[in-house]
């Protein structure tokens, strides 16, 4: 893989990080092409390549992968939830197992997922089915960037601003102080950003990025 240029594949890239995501890369000289439903083409930020598929079936999209050397998965279900215990199986994790497969198959250089910061005392459906996302990626063999954000500040996702001096304070005591930096907040600048620099600073192995290094990207 060239240091300065990269042929990159995304799923999710017409969603909320997707397309800040796609602009960035493109802005960057990469070339990028992205998963769409047929009629999603004109969400793509200009510049974009739509491959039309189903993230649900990886057969519609799987031949169309290369040349891409990075693969970025970004579908999930929408403002999770504990009641969307059922569609993190149905979505979350069929997508990412057939991309994993896909990816593999194709011989993708590395791949990126987005995960979610764990251990947690919440979501526990949520972060069981990214972790079993997680080990299949290992099991893949693919050198892969993980990264773990919790809640991703940004419009629409404000309400927790108002929680912010319990965190502050949480990370003044001892007893809480890794679980308030594990589970901290981070913007939706900050994670576009460490998306980006994850695929232009490919891992050689396994790579897991947690919210503290999220946030100096």
């Amino acid at each position: 893989m060239s240091a300065s240029h990269h042929s990159i594949f995304i799923t999710g890239g017409t969603g909320y990080l997707g397309r800040p995501l796609i602009s960035t890369l493109l802005d960057h000289g990469h070339e990028v092409r992205t998963l769409v439903r047929a009629g999603s083409e004109k969400n793509l930020p200009p510049g974009c390549t739509p491959v039309t598929g189903n993230a649900l079936d990886a057969s519609t999209y799987a031949a169309k992968i290369p040349p891409a050397d990075t693969f970025v998965q970004l579908v999930g279900v929408a403002h999770p939830s504990p009641a969307k215990a059922a569609e993190f199986r149905s979505i979350d994790f069929a997508s990412a197992s057939g991309a994993i497969r896909a990816a593999t198959q194709a011989g993708i250089k590395h791949f990126v997922y987005l995960s979610v910061a764990h251990p947690a005392p919440m979501m526990k459906a949520y972060i069981q089915v990214r972790s079993e996302c997680e080990e299949l990626i290992r099991q893949s063999g693919m050198n892969a960037t993980i990264l773990r954000p919790w809640y991703v500040l940004g419009p629409g996702h404000r309400w927790p601003y108002a929680i912010i001096p319990i965190y502050w304070l949480f990370s003044l005591i001892p007893a809480t102080r890794a679980g308030s930096q594990r589970l901290g907040l981070v913007t939706h600048a900050q994670m576009v950003r460490a998306l980006a620099r994850t695929v232009e600073e490919p891992s050689q192995g396994i790579r897991i990025v947690e919210v503290p290094e999220i946030r100096q990207a």
